[in-house]
C-alpha cells in the first residue's frame, strides 16, 4: 500500500507533478498498444496536466511512480480504465458533419429498404463505433425517427460503443449543456429534446425517453481482434477517431467493421479519413460514404 503524502504536488512547476519525456513515451507506448491511440509529443504537456487529478487521488508521489506501478509491475491494472479516461480526446457535436446525415436520410436509407422490400418494416441496424458522449447516435436516432414519422415503413435500431467509460456514462443519461443544441434543426429539437423546466446558468436538456430507448451503449476497444456484435449491420459510423490511429491499425479497425456490414450496407468515415476506406470490397459512393460489395 502506497504511504500517505501530506505535502502533495499541486503547481506545475513543481518535479513531482512533471511527465518526463521518458515516462511520456512509455505512457504513449502502452496507450498505443492498449487502444490504438497515437501520442504525439505535443499532447506531453496536455497528458501531464490531466494525470495530476489521478496522482492526487490515488495518493501517488509523483509521475515517475504512477508510471511505474501502471506499466512495469501491474499493481494497478484496474488504473488503465481511468487512464484511458483521461488521456481520450472526446470532441463531439451533434449534427457533426451535417451531409452525412442529410445523405442517410435522402440515400441511405431508401437505399437500404429498397433492397429489402420483400420484408415488413425491416430492422435497420445503426453503429456510432466511436460514440463518445452519444451525440452522434442521437443524432442518427433522430433523423431515423423523424422518417419513421413520415413513412411507417421499418423500425430501427442505434448501438453506441466507445473505449471510455466516463463518456459512455453520459451518453446512456441522454444529459448534455443546453448550448450543444444549437446544431439541432428547431423542429427536432422541440420533438426530441426535453428543455429545463427552471432557469440555471449552466441549464442543461435531455433526449427524450423515446430515442434512449432506441439507442444503446456498450463499452469496446476498437483494437480488440473481435467484436462481439452482429454482422448484418446496415450503417457504421466511425467518423473522426482513426486520425488518432496509426495507418497499419486503421486498415485493421476499417477492415473488422466492414465484417459487421450486410452486404450493401454503408460505412462513413470522418472526412480527413476517406482514404481509409480506399480498399477491396469498398466502393465510394460519396465523400467519406463507401458501401460493401
Amino acid at each position: 500500500m502506497l504511504a500517505a503524502r501530506n505535502n502533495f504536488p499541486s503547481t506545475d512547476d513543481d518535479p513531482a507533478g512533471s511527465l518526463s519525456d521518458r515516462d511520456f513515451e512509455r505512457l504513449a507506448t502502452f496507450i498505443g498498444n492498449k487502444v490504438g491511440i497515437r501520442l504525439p509529443p505535443a499532447k506531453r504537456l496536455m497528458v501531464e496536466g490531466r494525470l495530476r487529478k489521478r496522482l492526487r487521488a490515488l495518493d501517488i508521489p509523483d509521475m515517475q511512480t504512477y508510471c511505474r506501478l501502471v506499466i512495469e509491475t501491474r499493481t494497478l491494472d484496474s488504473e488503465i480504465t481511468h487512464l484511458i479516461d483521461v488521456i481520450t480526446t472526446n470532441k463531439t457535436d451533434f449534427f457533426r458533419e451535417v451531409e452525412h446525415f442529410d445523405l442517410m436520410r435522402d440515400r441511405l436509407v431508401p437505399a437500404l429498404l429498397a433492397e429489402r422490400s420483400r420484408e415488413r418494416m425491416p430492422l435497420l441496424k445503426i453503429w456510432s463505433a466511436a460514440a463518445s458522449t452519444g451525440a452522434e447516435a442521437y443524432t442518427a436516432a433522430m433523423v431515423l425517427h423523424d422518417m419513421t414519422t413520415r413513412r411507417n415503413t421499418f423500425r430501427f435500431a442505434i448501438l453506441g460503443t466507445d473505449i471510455s467509460t466516463a463518456v459512455l456514462e453520459q451518453a446512456r443519461s441522454g444529459l448534455y449543456p443546453a448550448d450543444m443544441m444549437g446544431p439541432v434543426p428547431k423542429d427536432l429539437r422541440s420533438r426530441y429534446v426535453m428543455e429545463p423546466v427552471r432557469k440555471s446558468l449552466r441549464p442543461e436538456v435531455r433526449i427524450v425517453p423515446e430515442l434512449r430507448g432506441l439507442t444503446s451503449f456498450e463499452r469496446l476497444n476498437l483494437m480488440d481482434e473481435t467484436y462481439p456484435y452482429d454482422r448484418d449491420v446496415d450503417i457504421i459510423l466511425v467518423r473522426n477517431v482513426l486520425i488518432y490511429f496509426e495507418k497499419e491499425d486503421q486498415t485493421a479497425v476499417v477492415k473488422r467493421l466492414v465484417g459487421h456490414l450486410r452486404p450493401r450496407g454503408y460505412i462513413l468515415l470522418g472526412h480527413s479519413e476517406s482514404m481509409v476506406g480506399n480498399m477491396p470490397g469498398l466502393a465510394q459512393v460519396a465523400p467519406a460514404v463507401f458501401q460493401k460489395m
